[in-house]
């Protein structure tokens, strides 16, 4: 473990049990992070996604027979049971068109929340990330779902997606995802929206819902609009009704994906999140008894597959805080490289 690690996880545990004063004040990813189980209550969602939380989340079992979840130290496979479903189902209709089975990555934490690494969004349990690679023709032990690299779609150095990696079922993929009504965003690297515009004919209303976004090259991020019944949850804007294969696209190859001539001072440090900034119903969500892990976990419609048997370790801070990146470190392309981020910009 590192000493940045080490620190950190040090002062999770310290601000995590060191009473109320410090649980108001300590961060509120340190708080949602550290737990292992839903809220035993009612699905709602409270917030936004970038600033919220969830109860009654449900778990995405870590085998299907058509996907497999990965990075499972994360404890990172819960979310609403509508994104649940929907993540169920899109494996089956992606299969259908040759995909042979999703790779599921994050998803949220059980109570949704801040994260102790990572994401800013992920936070209502209604954002998913799906590798934008096949899972194999077997099924991976738990030691080869945490070091198993996802591969880019990318040519290397280059922006624009790789003809050899990319093929109909990597479209046919994305666009099952975007026709799930419930679906309101997709966000993928530029590359693969354009990939989509220069090679989608017929119907191209589904392209609306595909965002281009930074990163997104090893996966692409799914999200749900807030369900029914979830009274707390803000929405995000609209995203109109054209497809997105216009001037907007262009914007990431000329100016959104090359470092700007003169870069710009390093960002300040965001304030990290505490409980107070957070809905006033993430408190209780928060302190409220856990559920029960076989009643809070999604139940596969095939009753005849059976999973293979994997043992998770305890769920722990320093499990997470040590968790590898879904990519090789060795496997870098240009868009990887941090550079500051230009305005104004097209809203993902």
């Amino acid at each position: 473990m590192s000493k940045f690690s080490k620190l950190l996880l040090t002062l999770v545990l310290v601000g995590t049990f060191n009473g109320e004063n410090s649980y108001a004040k300590t961060p509120a990813k340190q708080l949602f992070g550290t737990k292992a189980l839903p809220a035993a209550m009612e699905p709602k969602v409270h917030g936004f996604y970038s600033k919220g939380c969830v109860a009654g989340a449900v778990a995405l079992p870590l085998d299907g027979p058509n996907w497999q979840t990965m990075r499972l130290s994360r404890n990172r496979r819960w979310g609403h049971p509508t994104l649940i479903k929907i993540i169920e189902d899109l494996s089956y209709k992606a299969k259908k068109d040759g995909w042979n089975g999703v790779l599921v990555g994050d998803i949220s934490q059980p109570r949704g929340g801040p994260m102790l690494t990572g994401h800013r969004s992920h936070q209502l349990g209604l954002d998913s990330d799906l590798w934008l690679m096949p899972m194999p023709n077997k099924r991976m032990t738990y030691k080869e779902r945490e070091e198993t690299s996802a591969i880019s779609v990318l040519k290397k150095n280059s922006f624009y997606v790789d003809d050899s990696r990319w093929t109909r079922a990597h479209t046919m993929l994305l666009y099952h995802a975007a026709n799930f009504k419930e679906v309101e965003r997709i966000l993928v690297h530029p590359a693969v929206k354009k990939k989509l515009c220069d090679t989608v004919s017929g119907d191209r209303k589904w392209l609306n819902k595909v965002r281009p976004y930074w990163g997104h090259h090893y996966h692409f991020h799914l999200r749900i609009g807030c369900p029914p019944g979830s009274t707390g949850c803000r929405s995000q804007k609209s995203t109109g009704s054209g497809t997105g294969c216009d001037d907007s696209l262009d914007w990431w190859f000329n100016v959104g994906l090359k470092p700007p001539k003169d870069p710009a001072p390093p960002a300040k440090k965001r304030r990290e999140l505490v409980l107070s900034d957070l809905p006033q119903a993430c408190a209780a969500i928060l302190k409220a008894p856990d559920s029960d892990v076989v009643r809070a976990t999604h139940k596969v419609r095939e009753t005849a597959f059976v999973a293979p048997k994997i043992n998770l370790p305890k769920v722990s801070a320093a499990s997470v805080l040590n968790s590898k990146p879904i990519e090789a470190s060795s496997a870098a392309t240009l868009s990887d490289v941090r550079i500051p981020i230009p305005t104004p910009r097209p809203k993902p």
